[in-house]
């Protein structure tokens, strides 16, 4: 079978799964697909890994097309500008969101586009720079300058679109659920901006007021 044809069976595979009810609430949040995620993730199962079908998948814009893509793609098989593309093609929030997290992270390209994407202007591109950072701050932090990036929060966060604004929130807290030493300035910064502060969290969630979640995170770790 055809590259094109097969494709075409996955696109007809696609449109098959698509479910009123779930368009509705996805559309809620920004998306615009109504594919079942668990169902998505079966498709990927049986496909298993086929990066040319991958990049054609994503090549037809489609949602659902692009999110299984990054479900059976290689990740370390793209390119640097391929994927700085593919993250300002990446409008809808799913998209977006796995594109970093199951894609980009993997990487090795990964620190060279979180340090250009931070300085975007294009606030959803600055959203993929922050969230890359907030994996660093985790998990690499040696040569990141955690009072600048505070400095930063401090200055921006308050007036920032939504989507960087929840990037921002989330490094905020991850600096002080990591970093005693920067605790205080952290928990400080949440509470004199105040940034989800009134954000409905659903019982047993953590809320992402920086303040509440840091100390939670926080106090979790050392009752363990």
């Amino acid at each position: 079978m055809s590259g094109t044809a097969v494709v075409a069976e996955v696109m007809a595979e696609l449109a098959g799964l698509e479910d009123a009810k779930v368009r509705a609430v996805n559309e809620k949040h920004g998306d615009d697909h109504g594919v079942n995620l668990g169902k998505l993730r079966a498709v990927a199962k049986r496909l298993r890994t086929q990066q040319e079908l991958a990049r054609e998948l994503w090549g037809t814009g489609d949602s659902a097309a692009r999110l299984l893509a990054l479900l059976v793609c290689r990740p370390k098989a793209f390119g640097r500008d391929e994927l700085d593309g593919m993250l300002r093609e990446a409008r809808t929030p799913k998209v977006h969101d796995w594109l970093v997290n199951y894609v980009v992270k993997k990487s090795p390209h990964a620190e060279e586009l979180r340090v250009v994407w931070l300085a975007d202007p294009d606030p959803v591109v600055a959203s993929a720079g922050w969230a890359l950072t907030t994996e660093r701050v985790a998990k690499r932090p040696e040569g990141l300058d955690l009072p600048g990036l505070l400095d930063t929060v401090e200055a921006e966060m308050k007036d920032a679109p939504d989507r960087l604004q929840w990037a921002m929130n989330h490094c905020l807290a991850q600096i002080g659920i990591e970093h005693a030493e920067h605790r205080d300035r952290a928990i400080g910064i949440g509470e004199r901006l105040e940034v989800l502060k009134d954000y409905p969290t659903p019982p047993g969630c953590t809320s992402p007021f920086a303040p509440v979640w840091i100390g939670e995170m926080v106090s979790r770790r050392e009752g363990a």
